[in-house]
C-alpha cells in the first residue's frame, strides 16, 4: 500500500507539471498535448481516488499538499472533464476531500471551494458563459451548449446514483468510510438540489439505507430537500417525500406546520378545495405510515390545546382525517398496519364507532348508532374522573370524526322529543372539560333552544325576529362553549327545517350585520355544505341555500 502511494505521489508530480504547462487551453498545440494524455490522466485520476476515499480532509492534505491545486485546473478544463469518465472521477474525488463536520478554518476554507466546483460541474451555465474558447470547443464536438453540459450532468449523477445502489465496501471500517462519502455528497447537493437532472441523485440519497442507526444524510441536505419540497421548487415523486419526513422530524413538524397554516390562513371557500390542498401536500398519504400520522396527530393536539379548541383548526383535523382514511383503505391490501396503532390511547371499540361511515348505516340505524357513541364516551368519562388525560384523548379521537357531531345536530331537531344521549354528544364536542354542575347548566340551556327550534319547525309561518327573540331570551348568560352548541343547532335548523329554509338568507344577513361569531358560522357552514352535498338529488335546494348563506357571508351582506 505504502508502494502504490509513493508511485501516485511521482504521477502527482507529473500531473501538476502538465496542468500548468496547459494554462488556458489558448494554443492548438496546449490542446493536442491535453487530448494526447487523456487516457493516461484518467488512469492517474482513479488511482488518486483509490487513495483519497480512504483519507479524510487533512489526511489528504498531509499526503497531497497541492491535490487541491491540481484538481481545481482539470475541473476547468473542458477536454479533461469532456473526456470519457473524467468528471464523474473528479467529482467522487471532491466528495473524499470534504469535510461532513470542518474542524478548523482550513477544512470550512475548503469545503466552501469544493461546493464552488462542483457548481461549475454540475451546473448548466457554470462552464459555458465566461470563456468563448470553451464554447468553440464545444461546438467542434458537434453539441450546443447546453446538450453537453445536460449530458455531463446525466453522467455524473448516473454515476454517483450507481454507486450509491451497489456500495462496494464490506467491513465495518469500509463501511463507515463509505457512510462518510454519503454524507459528503449529500451535502454537496445542497447547491444543486433544484436543477432537474440532479433529481435522481436525490431520490438515490432519500432511498439510501444502512443497517446502522445514525443518519447519513446531512442535516442541511434534508432540510434544503424539504425547503424546496414546500416551495414547489422540486416535486419529489411520493416515495422520495415520505423517506424524506421518515429519516427527518424537523422536516416533517415543519412540513405540517406550514400546510397548517395555509389551510387556515387560505379560508378555502369549500372543504373540496380543502381536501385538494391537504392532498397536493401529500401529508396524508405520508400519515399511512404510523409514526408520521402519530407526530402530525400530536401537532394538531398542540394547536387545539394552544388556540382552545379553535373551530377552524377542529375542521382542517376533520378534513384531513377523512383525506386520510381515503388514502388508508385505497392502499389496504399493501398495509400492514391495523387501525389501533393509528389510536393507540383510545378504546378500540370507540376508534371502530366512530370509523363507521354514515352513509353505511340505514337512516333508522344512525340514532341508535350515536346514542351509542355518546354512551361509549360517557362511561369512559366515568372511568377516568379526576384524569384529563383520557377524557381529553377520546374528545380528541371525537374532533377527527367530527361529522357526527354535525349528524348529532340533525338529528335533534328531527325527533318529536330531543334525545338527552345526542345533546350530551354535542355538548360534550364543545365543552368536554366541563365539570357536571356546569354541563347540567349546558344541558338545560341548550334542551331549551332545541325544543323551541323543534316547535317552530313545525309552525307554518315563522319570522326572523321570532327565531332571533325565542333564542335571544335565552341566552344572556351563556359561555363561549354553550354559544357553539346553541349556533350549531341554529345553523342545523336553518339548513334541514322547511321553516329554516325561509328564513334563512334574511336571518344570516341580519347575523352578519350584528358581526357575532362569523368565523365559526363560516366553518360551520363550509362543513355542512360537504356534508349535503353527500347527500344526493333529495338535498339540491340545501345545497343551493348553504353556498348562497356562504356567499352572504364572505361579501359581507
Amino acid at each position: 500500500m505504502a508502494e502504490d502511494t509513493r508511485a501516485t505521489k511521482f504521477s502527482f508530480e507529473f500531473w501538476l507539471r502538465k496542468t500548468l504547462e496547459w494554462g488556458q487551453i489558448s494554443t492548438s498545440e496546449s490542446q493536442q498535448d491535453v487530448c494526447l494524455h487523456l487516457p493516461e490522466l484518467q488512469e492517474f485520476l482513479v488511482q488518486i481516488y483509490g487513495a483519497l476515499k480512504h483519507m479524510n480532509c487533512t489526511t489528504a492534505v498531509q499526503e497531497f499538499p497541492l491535490i487541491g491545486q491540481l484538481l481545481g485546473r482539470l475541473c476547468w478544463n473542458p477536454f479533461v472533464i469532456g473526456y470519457d469518465e473524467c468528471q464523474k472521477i473528479l467529482m467522487w474525488c471532491l466528495c473524499c476531500l470534504y469535510s461532513g463536520e470542518p474542524q478548523n478554518p482550513v477544512e470550512l476554507k475548503a469545503n466552501s471551494w469544493i461546493q464552488s466546483s462542483l457548481c461549475h460541474l454540475l451546473s448548466f451555465s457554470g462552464l459555458g458563459n465566461h470563456d468563448m474558447d470553451i464554447n468553440h470547443f464545444i461546438s467542434t464536438l458537434g453539441f450546443t451548449s447546453a446538450d453537453y453540459y445536460s449530458k455531463l450532468i446525466e453522467n455524473v449523477v448516473l454515476s454517483l446514483v450507481t454507486e450509491l445502489s451497489r456500495n462496494p465496501f464490506n467491513g465495518i471500517s469500509r463501511q463507515q468510510s463509505f457512510s462518510s462519502r454519503v454524507t459528503s455528497i449529500s451535502l454537496l447537493c445542497v447547491p444543486l438540489i433544484t436543477l432537474p437532472d440532479v433529481m435522481p441523485l436525490l431520490e438515490a440519497l432519500l432511498n439510501y439505507h444502512e443497517d446502522g442507526l445514525q443518519e447519513v444524510l446531512h442535516p442541511e441536505f434534508l432540510e434544503a430537500v424539504n425547503e424546496a419540497v414546500l416551495h414547489k421548487k422540486i416535486y419529489l415523486p411520493e416515495s422520495g417525500v415520505l423517506q424524506l419526513w421518515l429519516r427527518h422530524l424537523p422536516s416533517l413538524e415543519k412540513a405540517v406546520l406550514q400546510n397548517l397554516k395555509t389551510f387556515i390562513s387560505s379560508h378555502p371557500s369549500s372543504l373540496k378545495k380543502m381536501k385538494s390542498m391537504i392532498k397536493g401536500s401529500l401529508l396524508h398519504r405520508a400519515a399511512c405510515h404510523p409514526a408520521v400520522f402519530r407526530t402530525i396527530d400530536e401537532i394538531f393536539k398542540n394547536a387545539l390545546l394552544e388556540t382552545d379548541g379553535a373551530p377552524e383548526v377542529m375542521t382542517v383535523m376533520q378534513v384531513f382525517t377523512q383525506c386520510f382514511l381515503q388514502a388508508y383503505y385505497e392502499n389496504n391490501k399493501q398495509h400492514k398496519f391495523p387501525m389501533k396503532v393509528y389510536f393507540p390511547h383510545n378504546p378500540h371499540s370507540l376508534v371502530m364507532a366512530f370509523l363507521q361511515h354514515p352513509s353505511d348505516l340505514p337512516a333508522i340505524d344512525v340514532h341508535r348508532h350515536l346514542t351509542h357513541i355518546a354512551e361509549m364516551l360517557k362511561t369512559a368519562e366515568a372511568e377516568h374522573i379526576g384524569s384529563c388525560g383520557g377524557l381529553f384523548e377520546n374528545w380528541f379521537l371525537f374532533v377527527h370524526f367530527g361529522e357526527w357531531a354535525d349528524i348529532a345536530a340533525e338529528q335533534l331537531l328531527s325527533q318529536a322529543e330531543s334525545s338527552d344521549a345526542l345533546l350530551w354528544l354535542l355538548v360534550f364536542y364543545y365543552k368536554p372539560g366541563d365539570e357536571n354542575q356546569q354541563r347540567t347548566q349546558t344541558m338545560v340551556e341548550a334542551r331549551l333552544v332545541c325544543d323551541h327550534l323543534t316547535t317552530l319547525s313545525r309552525t307554518p309561518t315563522i319570522s326572523v325576529t321570532d327565531l332571533q327573540i325565542a333564542i335571544s331570551s335565552k341566552t344572556k348568560t351563556r359561555q363561549p362553549g354553550t354559544s357553539l352548541v346553541v349556533m350549531h343547532l341554529i345553523i342545523s335548523f336553518l339548513l334541514f327545517t322547511p321553516a329554516g329554509h325561509v328564513v334563512a338568507r334574511e336571518f344570516i344577513a341580519d347575523f352578519v350585520v350584528a358581526g357575532s361569531e362569523i368565523p365559526e358560522i363560516t366553518g360551520l357552514l363550509t362543513r355542512l355544505a360537504n356534508r349535503v352535498s353527500q347527500l344526493g338529488m333529495k338535498y339540491q335546494r340545501t345545497v343551493k341555500l348553504v353556498n348562497d348563506l356562504l356567499q352572504k357571508l364572505k361579501c359581507g351582506v
